[in-house]
């Protein structure tokens, strides 16, 4: 996807995977798994991912995850809308914070939802008026992005646990997208929502994956968690999903949460270093364009409005620049207007290039 959509002279920065080798250990599972002809179904039952979860979260994460509270899904945006559909009050109404992940603004409306953007504040913040007007409104879900996507933001305690408590106060559900967790980078601690307070708990959902951290999107296997009775008991209320999972990413998940934490480690590292990289390019070739850095994940957010390229400036640097970067309008036309979003899970050469690309397109005649 990330790269046979355009002709062989772009460079795709666009979806939201790394361009580094696998680690050995997954690799090795999963080679393992081929040549014991092992390509059936996943099973609903899985007592050794559900632990490896535990361990690994509890590890890395600060989290206390029972293994007894955790379910296969496919991948995080059914898990997302699975839920929705369940949970969503009589107005068909979720509300999430835009610029958002494309697929909250894309997949819900054809699921039968409604989608409420509620624009982040200038700082980066959600906007909890904006919030509590639609919970007013009749909202009774709340998806959130933790950390956040395309900001690369990591939601402080304090604003997720005014949250929690505005949630159960008004009678939301919130399900906590915790896919990016564990991407976070130096100078930054994530918070997992089921961690932040007893409200959290009992009114909220959290999805997570390997498949971001360790590079297996494609592997289709996700994790929901619950932490309370109340949302074990609505989470029984789904229809079977662990069956359209698949079992090399049940397979590749339980050695990714294991065995994998070296591996993990260094892509921190390097990805801290392309993150300084990118700034430094940014102000040397392209000082008009504003950003924030992502305190995590491998995605960055670019504010290219003072570079006069319209709404749409991805379309400029693909034609001029021949580099392929997420459109804004995507992630929200207000919010995302005159945005890309670059992804620098890369080599270093790359991010360097990348940003030479942005510039040239800026003084490049159109094709």
């Amino acid at each position: 996807m990330k790269w046979d959509g355009y002709p062989s002279d772009v460079l795709a920065a666009t979806v939201a995977e790394m361009d580094f080798p696998a680690a050995a250990p997954i690799t090795a599972a999963l080679h393992a798994a081929i040549d014991r002809h092992d390509l059936g179904y996943a099973q609903a039952h899985i007592p050794r991912l559900a632990e490896a979860l535990s361990g690994f979260a509890a590890r890395r994460l600060g989290w206390r995850v029972d293994p007894e509270q955790v379910r296969l899904v496919p991948d995080v945006m059914v898990g997302v809308l699975e839920l929705a559909r369940l949970l969503v009050g009589e107005n068909r109404a979720v509300a999430f914070a835009t610029p958002a992940y494309r697929p909250f603004i894309a997949d819900l409306p054809p699921s039968g939802l409604v989608v409420q953007e509620i624009p982040l504040l200038d700082e980066g913040a959600i906007d909890v008026e904006r919030l509590q007007a639609a919970f007013d409104g009749g909202t009774r879900v709340f998806l959130l992005a933790n950390p956040h996507n395309p900001t690369g933001r990591v939601i402080p305690r304090a604003e997720l646990a005014h949250l929690a408590d505005l949630c159960v106060e008004r009678g939301v559900w919130v399900i906590a997208d915790e896919i990016h967790a564990p991407l976070v980078l130096s100078g930054a601690t994530h918070v997992p929502w089921l961690e932040v307070s007893d409200a959290a708990r009992s009114c909220g959902f959290a999805l997570t994956s390997a498949s971001k951290a360790f590079n297996l999107a494609g592997l289709k296997a996700a994790l929901l968690v619950t932490a309370s009775d109340r949302t074990r008991a609505a989470a029984d209320r789904l229809p079977a999903l662990a069956e359209h999972a698949g079992l090399l990413g049940v397979l590749a998940s339980e050695v990714a949460f294991s065995d994998a934490d070296d591996w993990l480690d260094a892509v921190l590292v390097r990805l801290d270093e392309n993150r300084t990289l990118l700034g430094r390019q940014l102000a040397e070739h392209l000082p008009e364009v504003r950003w924030t850095p992502p305190q995590a994940s491998y995605l960055a957010w670019l504010d290219c409005r003072a570079l006069d390229l319209g709404d749409d400036p991805a379309a400029a640097f693909l034609d001029r620049g021949r580099i392929a970067l997420a459109p804004g309008i995507n992630y929200g036309p207000r919010s995302g207007a005159g945005h890309v979003r670059l992804n620098f899970g890369t080599s270093a050469e790359l991010v360097s290039v990348m940003v030479q690309r942005m510039a040239a397109a800026t003084t490049a005649p159109r094709h």
